[in-house]
Order: structure tokens, then sequence, then C-alpha cells
């Protein structure tokens, strides 16, 4: 049994990977945590995620319910995130960091705590993005620089960040395939007068609407011809079952950091 704290207990990911973790009988919920002065703190988890009394009480930190956990799985925001991780580490308890819109300098502090514990870390937990990331490869590998890139990502009106993080790793996988470096080739959006598109270009488009869960396309474009590969998802659902199955992963992993390609056997 596999011993499960839930960081964002409340929030929309939060709630989904608690109920599946439930269902799935090989975890067992020995915590969860909100922001403190959220409403949520002192409830019944369970009640709070609507799936009955579990008999664990939301509590506003994570260093006060940590010790005896197994893995942490953490969809809350960047800053929140790290804190979490840091405290994992702390305890030497495995961490699964669903969390988009981490810098450069959250990725670089990742992998330095990391070094105490097993971690996975993953802009996109869904299995199927994850395979997509690397029919990506293959594909921009064939194609060449004859076909032009354009990345469209829809989500729901709540998303803070922008692009996607799965949209980003999108970008990277191709530019890496290119040999391109993303931060030279890379266009968020285009607006005026902008001229004849240069052919290492990598546009990445972002749109909100609504409760769109998550759509990504990938679009190469040739002169006569392209081809558009997508990923809609219908429910959150898939990426807390992709977060449960990295909680698998790194509840018996070797100390390091790793991603959903590790997970699923992709590398």
């Amino acid at each position: 049994m596999i011993r499960v704290i839930v960081t964002g207990a409340a929030g929309r990911m939060g709630g989904r990977v608690l109920a599946l973790a439930k269902e799935a009988g090989d975890f067992r919920i020995v915590g969860a945590t909100e922001r403190p002065g959220h409403t949520a703190i002192g409830q019944d988890v369970g009640e709070v995620a609507g799936i009955g009394a579990v008999g664990v009480k939301v509590a506003d930190g994570l260093a006060k319910i940590i010790t005896g956990a197994d893995v942490v799985i953490d969809f809350t925001a960047p800053e929140a995130s790290i804190d979490h991780l840091r405290e994992a580490s702390k305890a030497g308890v495995a961490i699964v960091v669903g969390t988009t819109g981490l810098t450069k300098e959250h990725l670089a502090e990742a992998r330095r705590l990391a070094a105490h514990i097993a971690c996975v870390i993953s802009p996109n937990m869904s299995v199927g993005v994850n395979v997509l990331f690397k029919v990506l490869r293959e594909v921009a590998r064939t194609l060449g620089d004859d076909y032009d890139v354009e990345i469209v990502e829809a989500h729901h009106h709540f998303k803070k960040d922008a692009p996607s993080g799965t949209a980003l790793r999108m970008a990277q996988v191709v530019a890496e395939a290119l040999g391109r470096d993303l931060e030279q080739v890379g266009i968020y959006g285009r607006k005026g007068i902008v001229g004849e598109r240069p052919q290492a270009q990598i546009g990445v488009h972002t749109v909100r609407a609504g409760d769109i869960v998550g759509e990504h396309t990938v679009l190469f474009g040739g002169m006569g011809e392209r081809i558009e590969i997508g990923h809609r998802a219908h429910s959150r659902d898939n990426f807390a079952r992709g977060a449960l199955r990295a909680a698998r992963f790194v509840a018996q992993a070797p100390k390091g950091i790793y991603d959903m390609a590790d997970v699923l056997g992709l590398t």
C-alpha cells in the first residue's frame, strides 16, 4: 500500500487525484494540504473532494503531516510546488509534481533537491500526451526544415500560465529534433505587419475559453500539404491517472529527477 499525501486537495486536479487514489486500491490517503486560510482546512479531505469521509483532515502545511508518507502528489502553483519539494527533500519522501509554469530557476532548484529523493516532474501527466512527445520528435526529424511548425493550445479560462507547459514542451521537443534553439526561434503569437515567416521559426499560440480541459495541435505545414497531430483531453482524470502511475514509479525509484517518459519507459 502506497501512503500518499495530496497537496492542493480542494483544487480541480487535487480532487480528481484523491478520488482515483481512493478507487485504485493500492493507495492509502494519509494526508492533504491547502494554502493557509483556505476554507477546506480542518475538514475531512474526502468530504472536500466529494468522495465521502476518509478520516484525514486537510492541513495548512506539508511539514506538519509529511512524516510517514511514501509519496506526495502536487498540483498547485510554481512557488508552492517548490516549497513542497523542499519539504519532501528534507523529509526524504518521494514527490510527483504536475504543476505547470515552473521557471528555469525552479527546475534548477528541483534538480538540486532531487539529489536527496526520487522526484517526477512533468508539465503533463497524460499517458497519451507523453507518447505524443515521442511521435513529434520522430515526425520533426523526418520532415526536416522544409515544413513550418505551428503549435496551438487551448485551455479553460481559469488557467493562469500561458502558453501551457505542454505546448512549451512540444515546442522544445520539435526544436531539439530540428537542431534549433527555441529561445532563438520561438514566437508566441503575432500581431501587425510581421513580414514573411522565417523558415526556422516555431510558433506557439494560446486560446483561453470556457471550460476547455486541454487541447494541443502541432501543425507541420509544407508546400502542397500539411500534417496536424493533436491531443484532446476530455476530463482531468487522464492527468490524475498519470499522476498515480508516476507515484507508483517514484515510490520505488532510486533518488533522482524523472519525467513521464521515464515512468512510461519511453526513453
